[in-house]
């Protein structure tokens, strides 16, 4: 069912990436999981959080050079089993561009998920809506350490990112621009422009209106409004032309109907999602800005213009989160650029493999990128 394969989403691959077809889940191995932490980590904001935990998986080993490492940022709301679409043994003879066998592969998670520090799970003082605003740059520059200082990864083949992880990739090709040996960014942009901020303050505002929520110290779950949230998430996932022509019965069963279809989306979109996580996480979204690294006064057209690396971009055509018209605006900065739309009626889960021939597409283009000289 439509929805059923939208929970295994919420729960694996993140919201912010839609519906993929639950063919995607089925991967070579599972992810080993480790936990990495900071003492003392100070955010951009100027918090220091006495300790800041990021958990993470692997599959595959690291070569004895340490250089066969590629990185797979998460995006939102996801956990480490997020990248199931692109990662299978055999590689793309079998349909996949990332095998595990060959490379080894980490699958990083955000701040903010519940399981990474997040504001559920820190203590007093910056428990719940205490829990300071994380930037990219944050959960970056937190990866990078926990890469060289506990895995010993000397230098990444390259960064893979869908959504968040996309923002992720283009932070990771401006702060350690010789750290990588090109990006992939699917379905997200180097900076969140002004309307995916108002987008997301709607949002937002959806769950705080909920008299539960009681500004973000809540002894409940103001489900109300993580309804509301949900339901306006939604009404941005797919593209018009995906609803017009009925795409959600692809999977579903014969008889069912639009309002259940809508109804499950608005229960059942983020099973168990903490509303400051949830809260949390979208101003990592809005604060996204290459021109906010230092060094760059402010302008993303001289931070992009300064990434060294081949970089394969990959806007969905029809995405309402991140335009394709937003992509070309950034790609005539980079220098290396490959813009390739995917050629999709899957709106913002395009980036993700949501349909099969979307993941084809993606596998297939990403897997010639990365054998590229």
């Amino acid at each position: 069912m439509v929805w059923k394969r939208m929970m295994w989403l919420c729960v694996v691959v993140g919201c912010a990436g839609g519906v993929v077809r639950a063919q995607a889940k089925v991967e070579s191995k599972e992810p080993v999981q480790h936990e990495f932490v900071i003492k003392n980590f100070k955010t951009e904001s100027g918090v220091v959080l006495p300790e800041a935990k990021i958990v993470y998986g692997t599959y595959g080993k690291l070569d004895a050079a340490g250089d066969n490492a590629v990185l797979l940022p998460s995006h939102y709301m996801a956990e480490m089993h997020g990248y199931g679409w692109l990662i299978g043994e055999g590689g793309i003879a079998k349909g996949k561009a990332l095998d595990p066998t060959k490379l080894f592969l980490i699958t990083s998670e955000l701040f903010g998920n519940g399981r990474s520090s997040s504001p559920s799970n820190t203590p007093e003082p910056f428990h719940g809506p205490r829990f300071p605003v994380m930037t990219i740059r944050d959960n970056v520059n937190a990866v990078h350490q926990m890469l060289t200082e506990q895995l010993g990864v000397k230098h990444l083949r390259a960064v893979i990112g869908f959504s968040m992880g996309a923002q992720q990739a283009f932070q990771w090709a401006v702060s350690y621009p010789d750290f990588m040996d090109r990006i992939v960014a699917t379905s997200g942009t180097a900076k969140t422009y002004g309307h995916g901020i108002v987008r997301n303050e709607g949002e937002i505002g959806a769950i705080e209106t909920d008299d539960a929520f009681k500004g973000g110290d809540y002894t409940v779950e103001p489900k109300k409004g993580i309804e509301e949230f949900s339901l306006m998430w939604t009404g941005w996932l797919y593209s018009q032309e995906w609803w017009r022509q009925e795409l959600w019965r692809t999977d579903s069963p014969k008889g069912t109907t639009f309002e259940q279809v809508v109804q499950q989306y608005k229960t059942d979109f983020i099973p168990g999602a903490d509303a400051n996580n949830l809260i949390l996480q979208m101003r990592t979204w809005e604060k996204n800005d290459v021109g906010a690294t230092p060094g760059f006064g402010g302008d993303e057209k001289k931070a992009l213009a300064s990434i060294k690396v081949p970089v394969l971009f990959m806007p969905s055509a029809t995405d309402l989160y991140f335009p394709v018209t937003d992509a070309q605006y950034e790609a005539q900065f980079i220098p290396r650029v490959t813009l390739l739309p995917i050629p999709s009626l899957w709106g913002h889960p395009a980036g993700a493999g949501a349909s099969p021939a979307d993941e084809k597409f993606l596998n297939e283009h990403i897997a010639a990128f990365m054998d590229a000289k």
